[in-house]
């Protein structure tokens, strides 16, 4: 399953997704964790120190080896530099799966040891000082975007992504990429706020959108979300001793975290496994051609000098079943 969390800034959804992601390493699950948002702290969340996360390796370097690899031998694409993050897999591209090893993830893959298993963790790594004044977010996450684009997974495989805060993923068809999506949201008016955008700007392509209250305090912040977000909320978390220490970078063993929030975690999973069954691969492959279509048309094709549209396979449904290129 392909999983997004989502949420303001501020609102905790690095937490609750680094929280998923070690409940699923801690069953065993393979997992690939991915960090787009340039705000980068998922790797300090999933355990890793200040050093060991700066230097982990970003896919925005390697977006020449991702666009070479995932090109494949796909007639379509008369070579990599005509590549953008928006271009769809077709007859003989490379397709990236959960498991197994490829050069990308040799590249951009971090392995992180958790308590049970081990995951592995990209990065879209956060602005240079070349970047600063000049460069969009997007130029960085458009990495994420092509590799999602090219990801197969099956039902008892797990991608999870910490997307960037607000409703600024709405600015590319990242949003459409998941089974499921997570908006984290706070018991206040700025917090519900974001739910209310991603509700609006979703309804139209299908998204599958559950809320998770954090920061619940008592029966007066349930009672808030309840009637702010209807029946979209799907599980909340309180107050929690192990996170704290987690914060303090002095995390237990993830077998101690409070009962109540390893509940709302098995929720998230259940919730997840769900959403395989309602998949639709044709509308999914027809999503990401609609936005890739719109980016040709806006900026692509003048940025490379091609016409984008025939990058286009018209017979391709992106799937478990379909071959990858050799």
């Amino acid at each position: 399953m392909k999983i997004a969390f989502v949420g303001k800034g501020g609102s905790g959804k690095t937490t609750l997704s680094s929280l998923f992601i070690r409940h699923l390493a801690a069953c065993g699950a393979p997992v690939v964790a991915v960090d787009a948002d340039i705000n980068q702290h998922l790797g300090a969340a999933l355990g890793l120190d200040e050093a060991e996360a700066t230097a982990l390796p970003s896919l925005g370097d390697h977006l020449p080896l991702i666009k070479d690899y995932l090109r494949g031998t796909n007639p379509r694409i008369a070579s990599a530099e005509t590549m953008i993050k928006t271009t769809p897999p077709g007859e003989g591209s490379r397709l990236l799966r959960v498991r197994e090893d490829n050069p990308v993830y040799d590249a951009c893959a971090h392995p992180v040891g958790l308590d049970g298993g081990a995951v592995r963790l990209m990065v879209t790594g956060p602005f240079s000082d070349a970047d600063l004044g000049v460069a969009c977010y997007h130029s960085k996450t458009g990495a994420v975007e092509l590799c999602l684009n090219h990801l197969v997974d099956g039902p008892d495989e797990y991608v999870v992504v910490d997307m960037t805060a607000g409703s600024d993923s709405f600015a590319s068809g990242m949003f459409t990429r998941f089974d499921i999506t997570f908006l984290v949201a706070e018991p206040t008016r700025k917090g519900v706020s974001v739910y209310r955008q991603y509700k609006e700007y979703a309804r139209d392509f299908g998204v599958l959108l559950k809320v998770v209250g954090n920061k619940v305090q008592g029966p007066d912040d349930l009672d808030f979300l309840r009637a702010e977000t209807g029946d979209d909320l799907l599980a909340t978390v309180g107050h929690s001793d192990w996170v704290r220490a987690m914060e303090k970078g002095r995390p237990p063993r993830f077998a101690t975290l409070e009962e109540p929030n390893r509940s709302a975690l098995r929720l998230l999973r259940t919730a997840a496994d769900a959403a395989y069954g309602l998949r639709d691969r044709e509308r999914y492959t027809r999503q990401m051609v609609h936005f890739h279509l719109k980016n040709a048309a806006s900026w692509g094709n003048e940025r490379t000098g091609v016409d984008l549209a025939a990058q286009v396979d018209p017979d391709f449904v992106l799937g478990e079943g379909v071959t990858v290129s050799a």
